[in-house]
């Protein structure tokens, strides 16, 4: 069962780019998604990164995910 409001380890609210940053850097299809805290920790690296990355993909436009 898809789960696009809370997240799949800690349960915490989910917004548009927590979405979107786990479909661009895990997987496109889906349907279970990590908040960017508990993103940050799989991946082994800081949430500061992954929002730096988030701002680089709505700045330069050529990411659908981040408009």
């Amino acid at each position: 069962m898809s789960n696009y409001k809370t997240c799949k380890e800690c349960g915490a609210p989910l917004l548009a780019d927590d979405i979107a940053i786990h479909r661009k850097l895990v997987s496109r299809n889906a349907d279970e998604f990590f908040c960017i805290d508990c993103l940050a920790g799989k991946l082994g690296t800081t949430r500061q990164r992954i929002e730096k990355l988030i701002a680089y993909y709505r700045e330069t436009g050529k990411c659908t995910l981040f408009v």
